[in-house]
């Protein structure tokens, strides 16, 4: 893609899936190579409610994600993953969580990416790494 998107447009971009709107994801930065992005805490994201943790999912989820939308400046949309792994440091609790990708490297039919996810502290909760199908659609 040729012209660059702007914080606004990737915004929109990410609104336009209902997941993303319920997951209250507000794009904070754009970098050269990956995605700043702050999801809005929801009570439903309670498992545990004793010990008041983050469903893992919803922490997964982020980094894919976040993964997936560090790809958009070059692709202009969300790419489909092919693979995932996701390691878990630190349970999440109750707050908003920011959520970051980096472009790992880019290719014309695979890319990998990798995605983290802090709380609002900066404490790592969790990371991992991704394969992404960023071929461009077929016309």
């Amino acid at each position: 893609m040729s012209d660059e998107l702007t914080v606004q447009q990737v915004q929109q971009l990410i609104l336009s899936r209902p997941f993303h709107q319920w997951l209250g994801l507000e794009v904070v930065a754009l970098h050269d190579d990956g995605i700043e992005i702050k999801a809005k805490w929801r009570e439903e994201w309670i498992v545990n409610p004793q010990g008041r943790y983050t469903h893992g999912g919803i922490v997964a989820a982020l980094i894919d994600l976040a993964a997936d939308w560090a790809l958009v400046k070059h692709t202009g949309r969300g790419v489909p993953t092919i693979d995932m792994r996701v390691d878990f440091h630190a349970a999440a609790q109750p707050g908003d969580l920011i959520a970051r990708g980096k472009i790992i490297k880019f290719g014309r039919q695979f890319s990998t990416a990798e995605g983290s996810v802090h709380d609002m502290n900066g404490t790592l909760l969790a990371s991992g790494r991704g394969t992404y199908f960023t071929a461009p659609p077929k016309t």
